[in-house]
């Protein structure tokens, strides 16, 4: 696709439609109240949103796009200046509130960019948006893939997430007596909390701003802003910290939970705690995946060896709105594209998909290490040459052993951005 036609969570003037997969800091970096370069197409659910994290924001430039349908723009080439007509349609990502990936296709082809995606093996709504994704291709094949690769390693493999949220509530109903705080971010896992709700009947605590999106949500009887209704309490991530609990158990004894995909504990607490003496007895044996394909032993199938307990207060639950490793597989091999991209990239901690995965595609394995000489079309947009973005404050997962280990025992505090 020629420059200067569209751009997919990037916010730099230059193109003449923009498109937002979902509201996550990450997504919407550069974007703000003031921002009116020309309209953002987006889902209902976002748009819905939208209002309420950029506040006097210009609505006028947004547009929705109904999740299914194709929906036909008209731009001008900026090298010829004829007409270019492309057709974008969204499908659910199933990853957030609001969250789409974008399906575009016209005379350069058709190009699929998922945004941050999770669509489990055995999940209806998966099922739903795969079967929309086909009958939008036919027999179109997907010349460039754009991946939510944050996962793409052999060493990524969790739980889902109904399994995760289980575990979660087996962690509540096992510490009765204690108040429970939950990390979780300003969008996000609110499957986690209604989850928590409904099988322990229990009110969940969350702060303010939060429940007014809990409301636009279409949540009003779940959630309070009232502490004596309830003893479990969903706070900012970035409010985390072990410093925090410590201070919470000297009032009231207190456990935190961490629902994350992200491998951010260093040494699980190997105290005496029965729910963590329990959890870990389970026969589970780590799925091992080599670039070749294939896993071996995989056992990861609801058993609770997941969950871990790195402090005597705080328990991490891989609970993910980004795919498995094996999701991503899977997802690959559905697709069939002709070439793919990470939308996520790291200078040592992601990996190009082709490294692991292109062979699906046909194509030999590159080297490791992300290509940074090619034209990126993902987060950050098609803009020809780009700087490698770090993804870095998702629980410190960039930072070095050494720099998670020194904040650890100062009470590592989970910083959202």
């Amino acid at each position: 696709m020629e420059k200067g036609l569209i751009s997919v969570d990037r916010w730099a003037e230059g193109s003449q439609a923009y498109f937002l997969t979902n509201l996550h800091t990450d997504h919407t970096q550069g974007l703000s109240s003031t921002w009116a370069m020309a309209p953002i197409y987006c889902s209902r659910v976002t748009a819905k949103l939208f209002p309420f994290k950029f506040p006097n924001f210009n609505l006028s430039l947004l547009r929705v796009l109904d999740l299914g349908s194709w929906h036909s723009l008209s731009l001008i080439s900026p090298s010829t200046g004829s007409k270019v007509t492309v057709q974008v349609m969204a499908i659910d990502a199933y990853h957030c509130p609001g969250a789409v990936m974008f399906l575009f296709r016209g005379e350069f082809g058709c190009m699929l960019n998922t945004g941050d995606f999770r669509w489990e093996k055995n999940c209806e709504r998966a099922k739903l948006a795969k079967e929309m994704l086909l009958n939008a291709l036919k027999d179109d094949a997907v010349d460039v893939l754009y991946l939510d690769n944050t996962y793409c390693n052999p060493t990524f493999q969790f739980p889902t997430r109904e399994v995760a949220a289980k575990q979660v509530a087996d962690i509540i109903s096992s510490h009765p007596d204690h108040d429970i705080v939950v990390g979780i971010d300003t969008l996000g896992k609110e499957d986690l909390l209604l989850h928590i709700s409904n099988a322990l009947n229990v009110k969940i605590w969350v702060w303010p701003e939060r429940l007014q999106t809990m409301h636009i949500l279409g949540f009003h009887d779940i959630f309070t802003t009232d502490t004596s209704l309830t003893r479990v309490r969903a706070i900012p991530r970035y409010s985390f910290s072990i410093n925090t609990l410590e201070g919470l158990n000297r009032m009231h004894p207190t456990i935190g939970i961490i629902p994350s995909g992200l491998p951010w504990v260093v040494k699980p607490f190997e105290g005496n705690g029965k729910l963590f003496d329990s959890l870990l007895t389970s026969g589970y044996n780590r799925s091992k995946v080599s670039s070749e394909g294939g896993k071996q032993n995989d056992k990861s199938n609801g058993n609770l060896e997941s969950v871990k307990r790195f402090h005597k207060y705080v328990y991490s639950v891989q609970y993910s709105g980004h795919s498995s490793y094996l999701e991503i597989e899977e997802f690959i091999k559905l697709v069939q594209p002709t070439s793919m991209k990470g939308i996520v990239s790291s200078s040592s901690c992601n990996v190009d998909p082709f490294y692991y995965f292109g062979r699906i595609c046909g194509i030999n394995q590159p080297s490791q290490k992300l290509d940074n000489e090619h034209q990126t079309f993902g987060r950050g947009g098609y803009t020809g040459i780009e700087k490698k973005r770090k993804r870095v404050g998702r629980l410190g997962f960039y930072l070095s052993r050494v720099t998670v280990m020194r904040r650890g025992r100062k009470g590592i505090k989970l910083d959202e951005n």
